[in-house]
């Protein structure tokens, strides 16, 4: 039995160790099994005898070797979590010649284990990533590291082969139930991980962050040594036993893109700002679907080198800031993809992912060559030609899927890029080192997850909201403001609206009156209200008016009742028409409505005597409705982008000065009837048949509808920091969204670069503008889109093509 341990281990790790001797005992009864398969298959008698021997003797000894393997296991963990740099509990070695039998054969153990575990490691290795994150969460460790991971292979292994010595004397029997175990742990373990990553993620322990080292260690993490959990070693010197032939050699193996030594890697200050944008640990969220190991490793080696004579920074700017310096445009961008195909090829797994590598490689033909696509934003898009390949290889809904996140960020930047005419202005530049650095987080970082694509999308497009508004601030100072407080004016009107709607709406009455009390006149009590006092005199006879109209069209119960109505109703009229002209109801509804309530009145007045008991209570009814406490604003919903305010509340009350300061369009100034020129730059619409790829897109009647480029669904779909041509003053113009109010009652778009004008649009009249055919999408269709449809339009012109 193992001694005692002088500490208690943390219960997330302690129920991971159960869960690895569960594991053992499960992959030592798999051996049992496989050993006697094994045994028939043999092709002579010495092999045949091995075979049975080991599972005769783990068969009989299975509770020896479980129990063997648990000791030697606990006290791996002990040694490993408990105080470094202090001695160990136990007794200790005083006779110095059984101290060097002692090391030798601990050295045996220590060479097989480590190639037990490497071997084991190679299975799982993702799920050791993000496991060597959450045990150092849970031991307090600053950083994830292999070595420190109780958990890891090298230590199962030494357990297993410890426990193997006990059960078995015979050297041949151990070689085959060594290899046996191997094979077995090998599948049992990786599950084993991915269900303790599980435990401790619905236990809330969070992953620390990787730290990233130039030179290769010892281990499984040679492979992919940029994410060897090592810190930088500075000086040059590299890690432990590091030489200069050892660098060599590394720089050897570097592939088609140059030297590995020749990217800038991750330090601890860019891990840290990683962890504060938003950046977590490996696999610390959703996996962007499945690839194999081999192609995994090849693609981050790729990504993590630099195309020969490439701008390493990204940021392509000249000395001056003036733009790009010479040699530093798009034909110095290589297709990645298409200068590493074979490779890639070599790497992936059948004919759909060498389908999936050469579409991709032909969309980042196209995007590098879109017209629209900024060149320095073009420089940024290029380097995420690697992450945008293993989204489409692991997820088969990157194509079919327009709201990926992948997808989304790349589009996003290219339409967000096209709102900038003029690169060497400052916010332009801005913009463009923002969106460096995010591509550089996601190119340096887990590319893999989906999580990574949505927190950088997230904060570009926080970022250049932030910026546009700062934008029309400087402008228009309080511009933002105004607006708010109006909304929130229109939202109140809605909420008491809705609120007398829902109140009157079983009380018998025409529906044009119910409607005009509800949402018109509830509006001329609030605006009262606002200005003279709730318990105004004003309000009070406002009230009462609302009470008066909607009864004016009851029937009468007595002749006395019917004189009384025809003497008041001069009053009542000229009272509602001061309550419309202080809201500024439009004339044309204000005709409307009378022209409905005459014939009410005549009908009123001629129906049959009803009883005085339902008039009375009717009316008490209607006075409780509208004598009800006013809403105020802490009564009011969180704004909802989905529910603009209504036609008839979309007119807010802005004085000519503050209309004039905001740029609101007249709907009176539009032509409406007019003919709008012909926009020879205009492109085509695309369809969905336009972006079927067969073989990697669902049919077209399954696919998404891409997202609208004009008509009516185009106000709904708006965005800040898009381009947007707008048809004003007789002429196309280029506009941006630079703010939307949050209940959507306001859109506030700019026009020109140094010398900015503004254009405010209400809700209604930017719908008006979309359906008239007056404003559309500055680009047809997004990025990935346009060079899918081109792509296959190229595609189809070949010879003996099929596409359709």
């Amino acid at each position: 039995m193992s001694t005692a341990p002088t500490f208690q281990l943390p219960a997330p790790l302690a129920a991971a160790v159960q869960r690895v001797k569960q594991a053992a005992r499960a992959a030592a009864e798999r051996t049992v099994e496989s050993l006697g398969l094994a045994a028939m298959a043999a092709h002579n008698t010495f092999q045949r005898d091995a075979l049975l021997s080991a599972q005769f003797e783990l068969n009989r000894k299975l509770g020896a070797f479980v129990q063997a393997f648990s000791d030697a296991f606990d006290e791996q963990v002990r040694r490993d979590c408990g105080p470094r740099g202090g001695g160990t509990s136990g007794t200790q070695t005083a006779n110095w010649d059984q101290l060097s039998l002692v090391e030798d054969r601990e050295l045996e153990i220590k060479v097989a284990a480590e190639r037990f575990g490497l071997e084991i490691a190679h299975s799982c290795e993702w799920e050791l990533r993000e496991l060597e994150a959450y045990v150092g969460s849970v031991l307090g460790h600053a950083r994830a590291e292999r070595d420190r991971n109780p958990l890891r292979p090298e230590l199962v292994g030494h357990g297993v082969i410890r426990a193997v010595a006990v059960i078995a004397d015979r050297p041949e029997v151990r070689k085959v139930l060594d290899a046996e175990l191997n094979r077995s742990l090998a599948a049992v373990l990786r599950n084993t991980y991915g269900d303790i990553i599980s435990d401790m993620r619905k236990s809330g322990v969070q992953p620390v962050s990787l730290s990233v080292r130039t030179t290769d260690g010892r281990g499984e993490h040679s492979r992919a040594g940029a994410f060897d959990a090592r810190p930088i070693d500075r000086s040059g010197a590299g890690g432990r036993g590091s030489t200069d032939s050892q660098r060599d050699a590394r720089s050897s193996t570097s592939g088609a893109l140059g030297p590995r030594s020749s990217r800038a890697p991750l330090d601890a200050a860019d891990t840290s700002r990683r962890a504060s944008l938003g950046g977590r640990g490996p696999m610390r969220g959703t996996p962007i679907g499945q690839v194999d190991a081999g192609m995994m490793d090849l693609l981050r080696r790729l990504a993590f080198s630099d195309p020969a004579g490439a701008d390493v920074s990204g940021s392509g700017w000249s000395g001056d800031g003036s733009g790009y310096g010479s040699g530093t445009g798009i034909g110095a961008l290589p297709n990645l993809i298409h200068a590493n195909r074979d490779e890639l090829r070599q790497a992936s797994r059948g004919a759909i992912d060498h389908m999936v590598i050469d579409v991709i490689g032909s969309l980042f033909d196209q995007i590098l060559s879109d017209p629209k696509v900024p060149p320095q934003l073009a420089r940024q898009i290029a380097r995420l030609q690697l992450p945008v390949l293993r989204a489409a290889l692991g997820d088969p809904s990157f194509f079919s899927t327009r709201k990926h996140p992948v997808r989304q960020f790349i589009n996003r930047i290219a339409s967000l890029g096209n709102g900038f005419d003029d690169f060497s202005d400052e916010q332009a530049q801005t913009f463009v080192a923002k969106v460096r650095d995010l591509v550089q987080e996601i190119v340096k970082g887990d590319f893999d997850q989906m999580e990574t694509y949505e927190t950088r999308l997230a904060q570009l497009e926080a970022f250049v909201a932030e910026q546009a508004r700062n934008s029309i601030e400087a402008q228009r100072s309080g511009a933002t403001a105004l607006l708010q407080q109006r909304e929130e004016a229109l939202r109140m009107d809605r909420h008491y609206a809705q609120r007398l709607e829902d109140e009157l709406q079983p009380l018998a009455a025409p529906e044009f009156v119910r409607d005009f009390v509800s949402r018109v006149w509830s509006r001329v009590i609030l605006k009262t209200a606002e200005r003279e006092g709730v318990t105004s005199e004003s309000v009070r006879a406002l009230r009462q008016a609302g009470r008066d109209l909607f009864m004016s069209v009851q029937p009468k119960t007595s002749p006395g009742q019917r004189k009384a109505f025809l003497s008041e109703l001069p009053k009542l009229m000229q009272q509602i028409n001061a309550g419309l002209n202080a809201i500024g109801w439009p004339d044309d509804r204000r005709r409307a409505f009378f022209g409905q309530l005459m014939p009410a009145h005549a009908d009123a007045l001629k129906a049959q005597t009803g009883r005085v008991l339902d008039f009375n209570m009717l009316q008490r009814q209607v006075e409780q409705a509208l004598e009800r406490g006013l809403p105020t604003r802490a009564d009011l919903p969180p704004a909802s982008a989905a529910e603009p305010a209504a036609d008839d509340l979309a007119t807010p009350a802005f004085t000519k000065e503050e209309a004039a300061r905001l740029g609101f369009v007249d709907e009176s100034s539009i032509d409406w009837d007019g003919k709008i020129d012909i926009d020879l730059s205009a492109e085509p619409p695309l369809t969905t048949v336009d972006l079927e790829l067969p073989g990697l897109t669902a049919a077209a009647d399954a696919m998404e509808v891409p997202e609208p480029a004009s008509g009516r669904s185009l106000a709904d779909h708006v965005q800040i920091g898009f381009s947007y041509q707008m048809h004003i003053e007789n002429d196309w113009q280029k506009v941006r969204l630079a703010h939307v109010s949050p209940g959507r009652s306001f859109f506030v778009f700019t026009r020109g670069q140094r010398h900015q004008q503004t254009i405010s649009l209400t809700h209604r009249m930017l719908v008006r503008l979309c359906e008239s055919g007056r404003m559309r999408a500055f680009e047809s269709a997004q990025l990935l889109d346009r060079a899918t449809a081109r792509a296959r339009r190229q595609l189809a012109s070949l010879p003996g093509a099929t596409v359709r």
